[in-house]
């Protein structure tokens, strides 16, 4: 049995018991994240071993177990096997691979198992757990967590990042963020959420009009627009702190999107006239103009080196995407089909940007690679979708649809697979930004 020995206040460790191979070594790749007829892995998790056998632990090794499976079950990669087909028994520890009987579980189809166990005691917790290759009946990686009773959800998160390692060496989505606009107070505000749609929360208080959340790759800020009556102002705003900057120049102040790994972000501003697009400081102070061209540029989304920029462009006449080096200055036109293109996002990994496109009176997310070469349509015939939102590691995007009726927050894969709701809010949910790296609060 496990042993706690003594009170730690948050996850104070995670270690690696045994593996094979070591994480990000694996003699061939599990998943290959870059192909888009991806054939999910089948994954049986049983139910975890409560060590004590208390009341309270049985309920937690349910409920962590079945966190787990949806945990993983949200990246797209897996097929989680329902629990009545298991021939074995789910409550065994497990602990060993001499005490798993491998057949058990390829005899279902089963090629992945995670095996676990959780020890609840005064306010604090353990949790055993393993990622085993069933064929070829070796462990991937074992891990142990400690921390408070609360910790829970943590540490299935931490596992399910170790888990996506193992199989792919990317360290997936968990612990990052969704920021996103609701109107269900009656105002529109800018709420935070988990990547899994968990513990949304309020993060402005305008009581009017707030648009375009976008995060700093440090995850400590979120720049917005708000309307007031006399203007439109951009918001630089530190999460934590609660202090930050206002833009008021005269006309708009619309559109931010932050640097990669620099206290720096482009916005559109008009008061020079036409709405062009400039960086500035964190701290709001405008540094050079960007875009130089009559009619309306909005929209920046930055390539993850921060050398290019994507925007949206009405020079050629309707709204198109463009991309523009920031080196040279040269500005290419990269969408063609369609009359109104908007809101570009420029995927983590590089090579594509996703935007938002109306053919026929309706808006759905298109993919394009960078040299406008090739496009793809991820969504159709369910509503308008718009704004989307790449994954911090680039193998999800999340997006608004009015599929449903009122606009609200779904995910899907890079490749269009997986459509489905993110979390459920009264109001409209729009304008959702992923926060661009893994945050560990």
């Amino acid at each position: 049995m496990i042993r706690i020995q003594n009170k730690i206040a948050g996850i104070v460790c995670a270690v690696l018991l045994l593996a094979w191979p070591m994480p990000g070594s694996a003699e061939y790749d599990y998943i290959n994240i870059s192909n888009p007829f991806l054939k999910k892995i089948p994954i049986a998790i049983p139910v975890f071993k409560a060590f004590s056998r208390s009341s309270a632990e049985n309920i937690a090794a349910k409920s962590a177990a079945d966190l787990l499976s949806k945990t993983l079950e949200y990246t797209g990669y897996f097929k989680i096997i329902d629990r009545a087909a298991f021939l074995a028994d789910p409550q065994q520890p497990h602990i060993d691979i001499p005490d798993i009987v491998f057949r058990n579980w390829t005899g279902i189809g089963s090629e992945l198992l995670i095996t676990g166990g959780i020890l609840l005691h005064n306010d604090m917790a353990e949790m055993e757990l393993r990622l085993f290759d069933t064929i070829k009946a070796k462990l991937i990686v074992g891990k142990r967590f400690k921390g408070g009773d609360k910790d829970q959800r943590k540490m299935i998160q931490r596992f399910a990042s170790d888990v996506i390692f193992s199989l792919t060496g990317d360290r997936g989505v968990f612990n990052s963020k969704i920021a996103f606009v609701s109107n269900g107070t009656g105002n529109k505000e800018v709420y935070t959420c988990d990547f899994d749609g968990y513990n949304p929360r309020q993060v402005t208080q305008t009581n009017n009009i707030t648009l375009s959340p976008a995060w700093s790759s440090d995850g400590k800020w979120i720049a917005y627009t708000a309307y007031s009556k006399k203007n439109t102002n951009l918001h630089i705003m530190n999460l934590e702190e609660k202090r930050g900057a206002v833009v008021s120049q005269k006309g708009l102040n619309i559109s931010p999107a932050w640097v990669p790994n620099q206290f720096t972000l482009a916005a559109t501003l008009s008061f020079e006239g036409d709405p062009e697009i400039y960086l500035l400081t964190g701290s709001g102070k405008i540094i050079k103009r960007l875009t130089q061209s009559v009619g309306v540029d909005v929209s920046p989304s930055w390539s993850p080196d921060g050398k290019k920029m994507a925007f949206v462009s009405d020079r050629s006449g309707a709204p198109q995407i463009y991309s523009m080096d920031l080196y040279t200055g040269r500005t290419e036109r990269l969408t063609f089909e369609g009359g109104y293109n908007t809101s570009p996002s420029w995927s983590p990994k590089g090579d594509r940007i996703a935007y938002a496109g109306m053919q026929n009176g309706q808006f759905n997310i298109y993919v394009i690679t960078t040299d406008g070469q090739t496009l793809v349509q991820l969504t159709r015939d369910a509503g308008d979708n718009e704004a989307p939102a790449w994954s911090p590691d680039g193998n999800l995007i999340a997006f608004s649809s009015t599929r449903e009726g009122p606009s609200k927050i779904y995910v899907m894969t890079a490749y269009g697979t997986d459509q489905r709701r993110l979390l459920t809010l009264p109001g409209e949910q729009t304008a959702p930004n992923w926060s661009l790296r893994i945050m560990n609060d």
